[in-house]
C-alpha cells in the first residue's frame, strides 16, 4: 500500500486564490520524496492538507489509508512534522520539551526519556539537554524540532526546509539521519524545499511544483529523460582535428551534445587518431536545477 496518495487534489482559498490545481502523486514506504518549488508554489498548503489542517476543495487524500480531513487526530499520531520555524517552549529545557511532547502522544515517561536521549545523541544535542530552549541557537532549535517530530516514532515525516539555519556539519548530520530513517526504519519522508541542489543530494524521488501545478514527478533519471534528450560531453584538449562538431569554450575547453555515453569511445579515438591531445573527458548530466527550469519554461509555453 502506498503511504501517501493524492488524487486530483485542488485547494482554493476564500477570496478565490487557487493554491493547488489537480495534483496527483503517490509515495511508497521508505522513500525520501522531495516536493520542490519556489516560495508560494503550494508546498506548505499541501503539507497542511496532508495533516488535516486544511480541507481540500477537490480531490482525494490518503495518508496510511486515512483521510486527514476526517481523521486528523489519527494522522497526527502516525506522523511527525518539522516546519522551517521551530515552535517549542522557551522556558523548558530540551529534554523537558521532548518529554512533554511524548506525553501528548501517551508515551510512558521512562520510554519517553529513553527515546529523547537517543534522539538528542543522534542530533548532537546531548550536552544541551538540560539547557533552557531560550538559550538555544537557531540551528539547535531546528535539530530539536526534528527530535520532537520523531519522539513518538512516526511512520511518515513531513519536513519543511529541515536544514534551514544549520551550519554545514549539522546539516550533514540531519541529512544522514533522514536517510537512515528511510532506509533502516522504513519511515516515509515528504520533504519540501526550494533548494534544488540540496534535494538532489538527499531525495530518492521528486515532485516539481510551480503556481500550484505539478510539472512532473519521478526519479532523477526519469525527470532527465522527460526534460532533455541527451547529455553534454565536455573535453579539455589541444590540436583537435578539423570537422568535429565541438563548441569552443574557454582556453582548451570544448563541449558537444550526445545522446548516450556509448558515443564517447569512438569520439575519443577519432581525436587521438587525428593527432589531438586529450587532457580530460567528462559526461555532464542535467542537474535537478536544469530540469526544473526546463520544465518551468515548457509549462509557461503551455500555460501562458
Amino acid at each position: 500500500m502506498d503511504t501517501v496518495v493524492l488524487q486530483d487534489l485542488s485547494k482554493t482559498y476564500p477570496g478565490g486564490k487557487q493554491a493547488l490545481r489537480q495534483i496527483s502523486l503517490s509515495l511508497e514506504q521508505g522513500e525520501v520524496f522531495g516536493f520542490l518549488g519556489p516560495n508560494g508554489a503550494g508546498k506548505t498548503t499541501t503539507v497542511k492538507l496532508l495533516n488535516g489542517m486544511l480541507a481540500p476543495s477537490q480531490g482525494k487524500i490518503r495518508v496510511l489509508g486515512l483521510d486527514p480531513a476526517k481523521q486528523p487526530e489519527k494522522i497526527h499520531a502516525l506522523s511527525g512534522v518539522v516546519t522551517e520555524h521551530a515552535q517549542m517552549y522557551d522556558h523548558m529545557t530540551g529534554m523537558q520539551n521532548l518529554i512533554f511532547y511524548a506525553s501528548v502522544f501517551g508515551m510512558p515517561k521512562d520510554q519517553a526519556k529513553a527515546q529523547a536521549e537517543s534522539l538528542l545523541g543522534r542530533l548532537d544535542l546531548m550536552e544541551a539537554r538540560d539547557r533552557k530552549l531560550a538559550a538555544y541557537s537557531t540551528g539547535m532549535r531546528q535539530r530539536l524540532s526534528l527530535a520532537r517530530a520523531l519522539i513518538h516514532r512516526p511512520q511518515v515525516l513531513f519536513l519543511d526546509e529541515p536544514t534551514s539555519g544549520l551550519d554545514p556539519e549539522s546539516a550533514q548530520r540531519v541529512n544522514r539521519m533522514i536517510r537512515e530513517l528511510a532506509q533502516n526504519e522504513g519511515i516515509t519522508v515528504f520533504l519540501c524545499t526550494h533548494q534544488l541542489r540540496y534535494a538532489q543530494e538527499i531525495c530518492t524521488r521528486y515532485g516539481l511544483i510551480e503556481e500550484g501545478r505539478l510539472l512532473a514527478a519521478g526519479t532523477l533519471e526519469q525527470l532527465r529523460k522527460r526534460a532533455f534528450s541527451g547529455l553534454t560531453l565536455q573535453i579539455r584538449a589541444a590540436r583537435l582535428p578539423i570537422g568535429l562538431p565541438l563548441r569552443k569554450g574557454h582556453a582548451d575547453q570544448y563541449e558537444m551534445g550526445i545522446q548516450s555515453e556509448e558515443e564517447i569511445p569512438a569520439l575519443v579515438r577519432r581525436i587521438v587518431e587525428g593527432g589531438g591531445q586529450i587532457y580530460a573527458v567528462s559526461a555532464q548530466y542535467p542537474s535537478l536545477e536544469d530540469i526544473y527550469f526546463a520544465l518551468t519554461a515548457r509549462g509557461k509555453e503551455t500555460n501562458p
